[in-house]
């Protein structure tokens, strides 16, 4: 698995050894990637000690929880933010800079997604779970997948401005690429909250 317009290179894909229980503790193991991985778009720029994927998915989840909006499934929401980037134990996080299409991206993390399922999963319960609801998030086809679409717009907006004060860095274009597109007016609000937070500390960095 690999791309003609990238030098990103993945591991092979698991195959199944037939032995249910030694399967499923490979993805036990797998998924520790995404411990271990750290956010592309922070590598890019050279952020030090940057956030590993699941810490990103660990936070979207805990934004979840804080949700008000009697109209969504609040445990449906959080299921969908710990899932959302799975794929990425198998591919990483891949960034647009590095020359995949949308369509690609999309194929690569489909194609994790259902060897998880298949190979290490056995298509259980469990694992058809997993995959329903990738697959929900990623077709934003519900109001939950959406808001949890704001969810990981949200929190990369967070997690720029604690960057920027911590070490002293512009990451605008981190704010341009998350802020804008909220359309859930619950994260909106916390989204205009962040971005008055962010002006009254350059505010006060400029007078010092």
């Amino acid at each position: 698995m690999s791309s003609s317009t990238s030098k990103r290179t993945f591991p092979p894909m698991y195959t199944a050894t037939g032995d249910v229980a030694k399967d499923r503790l490979a993805f036990f193991h797998i998924i520790e990637r995404l411990k271990t991985q750290k956010r592309t778009g922070w590598i890019q720029r050279k952020v030090p000690e940057p956030e590993s994927i699941s810490d990103h998915m660990h936070r979207m989840a805990i934004l979840a929880l804080c949700c008000e909006d009697k109209s969504l499934d609040v445990g449906k929401c959080v299921l969908l933010a710990v899932v959302h980037d799975l794929a990425e134990a198998q591919v990483g996080d891949i960034a647009p800079s590095e020359g995949f299409s949308k369509a690609e991206k999309n194929r690569l993390e489909a194609e994790a997604i259902e060897n998880f399922v298949q190979e290490m999963l056995h298509e259980s319960e469990a694992g058809l779970r997993i995959q329903a609801l990738w697959m929900e998030y990623e077709e934003a086809r519900t109001p939950e997948a959406r808001f949890v679409k704001d969810l990981d717009r949200m929190e990369m907006a967070l997690q720029a401005t604690e960057y920027e004060e911590r070490h002293d860095r512009d990451l605008q274009e981190f704010i341009d690429s998350s802020v804008p597109k909220l359309q859930h007016p619950e994260v909106q609000q916390w989204g205009a909250a962040l971005l008055e937070e962010r002006k009254a500390r350059s505010g006060k960095i400029e007078e010092s």
